[in-house]
């Protein structure tokens, strides 16, 4: 529904775009297209979980370098995996964030083709892990916060990245962000799927967009493997349990932020706002916490995720 909805706005941005172009201003019938506009916006409350999975993957939904202009200050872009390559898929650096000197970590999506195909689609291999890892192992040595954005279809799967260590890179990930002596908070902007999600997602709190999705691998994937149909991904969304909604309830995550109806896209400077607030609010909770606490409570709290959860699994 939400896939049919946006085409139609978007032709409606297109008409009101080419009426404003016009030397004769029809305000009329720019009252009748912003009207029509916002009756179709407002078609998309209570969505299901196949279209929340279409707007984690809008191509128009914030990125990481967006979050980081309008979130943080002094951002200093960090590369390289201190073995020689760089890898565009993982962006990260040190910023100050309300006066406090933080690492910013989080997978890195283009704005057109050119950009993807640079950044590889948001699909980080081994060197992009790796390159997450040195930059947390940073804020550790010198206590700064981290904060990571997740916004991944998964760990690129090719045979390079496979020979290059992409399975050790992850699970190397997995055990040294449990062990972290600084608070982690993680927020899943977009789409979550799989290891390449979770290996820069070990956080004190993870904390998802409304309309975000997290789960073990994409719908399409799951009604491949279940039912040799990756056309069935409609029915595989509804029984993976991969919204916000359903993760806050299983307790894999701890808060859900809203976004503007038809999401984060209609209105990016109410969601920066709006993220902004809840990662301040989660990194007090931490911020007075000794090192040996934040590792402690970081592993009970992946420990003691919901069993009902694992049984969906």
């Amino acid at each position: 529904m939400v896939k049919e909805i946006d085409a139609k706005i978007s032709e409606i941005d297109k008409e009101i775009e080419k009426l404003k172009s016009q030397e004769v201003f029809d305000e009329v019938q720019y009252y009748v297209l912003r009207r029509q506009r916002h009756d179709l916006v407002k078609m998309c409350k209570n969505i299901g979980p196949h279209d929340k999975v279409f707007l984690a993957r809008h191509k128009k939904r914030p990125k990481i370098t967006e979050y980081i202009e309008n979130i943080f200050e002094d951002f200093f872009e960090q590369q390289g995996d201190d073995l020689g390559k760089e890898d565009g898929s993982i962006f990260g650096g040190i910023a100050t964030y309300h006066g406090m000197p933080v690492t910013v970590i989080g997978h890195r999506k283009g704005n057109d083709l050119n950009e993807n195909l640079k950044c590889n689609f948001g699909m980080p291999g081994p060197e992009g892990y790796r390159k997450a890892l040195r930059l947390m192992n940073q804020a550790n040595k010198f206590k700064r916060p981290i904060i990571t954005f997740i916004d991944t279809p998964g760990a690129y799967p090719g045979l390079e990245a496979e020979t290059n260590g992409q399975g050790s890179a992850i699970a190397t990930n997995l055990a040294k962000m449990s062990a972290l002596n600084v608070p982690v908070i993680a927020v899943v902007t977009g789409e979550g799927s799989s290891g390449g999600a979770l290996a820069i997602g070990v956080a004190n709190s993870v904390l998802m967009l409304e309309n975000a999705v997290y789960s073990i691998l994409s719908p399409e994937g799951y009604a491949t493997i279940l039912w040799k149909d990756s056309s069935r991904s409609d029915e595989a969304c509804k029984m993976m349990k991969l919204t916000a909604q359903d993760l806050k309830q299983f307790n894999v995550i701890d808060d859900v932020i809203p976004e503007p109806v038809g999401g984060a896209h209609m209105n990016p400077k109410a969601v920066y706002k709006t993220v902004d607030r809840y990662i301040r609010k989660e990194l007090m909770k931490y911020v007075k916490m000794d090192g040996d606490e934040l590792s402690k409570h970081r592993y009970k709290k992946f420990r003691n995720i919901d069993a009902d959860y694992l049984k969906v699994l």
